[in-house]
């Protein structure tokens, strides 16, 4: 993802790259800083990216997340410190840190779609596939589908699913707020996404399909160019997508 980032944004003509960095950098947003950047663009790791965004912050730049990772609490801490940092800024020097939990618009549409079919349907799945050498599971897109998808249930007032499962429970997926999700790991994918809804005679399918890291590319360059405009903690590069805020 760095290199085809780093490739795309070559090519954008309104943007420069000014530094690509990598697992040996010491200091990460200290090189960013001294090599001019505004916006940082971090497709690293779990177990780095919270670091990574707050030492950023503290240098002073904007940035555009993609890696997975983060819970309620990390994000709350971000959003903290980009509104302590801002309030000593002026209004023109705002920054802004965009989190996505998926840069294909596709994949932002489906989620989307997702959220809107849930109150419709009794029963709802999530199927994620992916490349075997992700290292977290399920991934975060689909995380952000079910918790979608259980908060739309919740408010339009329904229930539990119906699953009558009394053993083998653990082959009926993570539940993530309630939704089951499962995830495929598969040489030869990329990322790819399934919902599915269920009632009484009928099915509904939402599917994405990444075939080629470039298809992040357009939402990328999107986050790069709209993230300035938008202080403080953005989640979801639907939020820059007019008519699906």
């Amino acid at each position: 993802m760095g290199s085809t980032t780093a490739e795309a944004i070559r090519s954008a003509p309104d943007l420069e790259l000014v530094a690509e960095l990598d697992m040996e950098t010491t200091d990460p947003a200290g090189a960013a800083k001294a090599a001019g950047a505004s916006v940082v663009v971090d497709f690293t790791l779990p177990a780095v990216v919270v670091e990574n965004v707050h030492a950023l912050i503290d240098a002073g730049l904007s940035v555009v997340v993609g890696t997975t990772g983060w819970t309620k609490e990390s994000l709350a801490k971000v959003a903290e410190q980009l509104a302590q940092v801002n309030a000593a800024r002026p209004a023109e020097a705002q920054l802004g840190v965009l989190i996505a939990p998926n840069f294909a618009l596709s994949a932002v549409l489906a989620m989307r779609f997702a959220a809107l079919a849930a109150p419709f349907f009794e029963s709802a799945e999530v199927i994620e596939l992916h490349h075997p050498n992700k290292v977290d599971a399920p991934s975060g897109t689909a995380k952000t589908t079910a918790t979608n998808i259980a908060t739309a249930r919740a408010e339009a007032g329904l229930g539990d699913l119906p699953d009558a499962t009394e053993s083998g429970f653990e082959a009926r997926g993570l539940r993530v707020e309630g939704i089951p999700v499962h995830a495929v790991r598969l040489r030869g994918l990329v990322a790819h996404e399934e919902v599915l809804f269920g009632n009484p005679g009928e099915m509904l399918t939402i599917r994405t399909d990444s075939f080629d890291r470039i298809s992040f590319m357009p939402g990328v360059l999107l986050g790069i160019r709209e993230i300035v405009n938008h202080p403080g903690l953005t989640v979801g590069l639907e939020h820059f997508l007019t008519g699906l805020d």
